[in-house]
């Protein structure tokens, strides 16, 4: 059998434990921050009125009415009337705003200059600006079905058969006159 020995230990001066108490709080708050300093900055939806039932996909084009801000408040964009947007086709902040909303709600989206239009200016909006849309989703079809519905509306508007380039003509050949 092996004995150990007892060694005693020196008290520590209550200035030390303080001083090291201090240098532990300061790494903890230094490592948060820059944790915090670190994350990507994110879209932003506040919902104004809530939505009901499901939401819209990639391949969905919305209809929305809308207003674009700057910071600022400068409007820079805005709808006159219901405007289809597809979803996958606008800024990749718009889009997935877009895809957390909920059909007949009303939304503030802020979007963030790297999900909006970066360091480029674009229009009347300036480089690295955020971006603050007030939207109301009025309902979304999938694009196949919008594509589908507007051939259909354009034969019935007219593209009657025989004429060039309408239905019952190849392109390019004129039909015999009568």
């Amino acid at each position: 059998m092996s004995n150990v020995t007892a060694v005693p230990l020196l008290p520590v001066k209550r200035g030390y434990l303080i001083w090291l108490w201090i240098g532990i709080a300061a790494a903890v708050l230094g490592a948060a921050a820059l944790a915090w300093a670190g994350q990507p900055s994110t879209i932003k939806l506040d919902t104004l009125v809530a939505g009901k039932g499901p939401h819209p996909t990639d391949s969905d084009v919305a209809l929305i009415n809308y207003v674009g801000r700057l910071t600022n408040g400068t409007v820079f964009d805005q709808s006159q009337q219901p405007t289809p947007m597809p979803v996958a086709g606008v800024v990749p902040g718009f889009s997935q705003g877009l895809k957390l909303m909920a059909k007949g709600g009303k939304y503030r989206l802020t979007i963030p200059p790297e999900f909006a239009y970066g360091p480029k200016a674009a229009g009347p909006i300036p480089a690295n600006s955020t971006l603050v849309f007030d939207v109301e989703l009025l309902d979304f079809i999938p694009a196949e079905t919008l594509r589908q519905l507007q051939a259909q509306q354009q034969m019935m508007r007219g593209g009657g058969g025989g004429r060039p380039g309408g239905p019952g003509a190849m392109p390019g050949q004129v039909p015999p006159g009568p």
